[in-house]
């Protein structure tokens, strides 16, 4: 077969698969964080300006 017997051995990881799934888990979430961040840091930036346009600072 190859590495893993079954699919519960293949999320066990020998015993390492609360280590292992965890670092994905953090992985995942960190990078959508940045990305939440950047989305709502240029929506900020759009709508400053626009306000800036509209008082004809631009």
């Amino acid at each position: 077969m190859g590495y893993f017997d079954s699919f519960a051995d293949f999320v066990r990881m020998g015993n390492h698969g609360i280590f292992v799934w965890s670092v994905y888990a953090i992985t995942v979430l960190t990078i959508l964080g940045h990305w939440l961040g950047l989305r709502l840091q240029r929506r900020r930036v759009i709508n400053e300006l626009q306000r800036l346009k509209k008082r004809g600072h631009l």
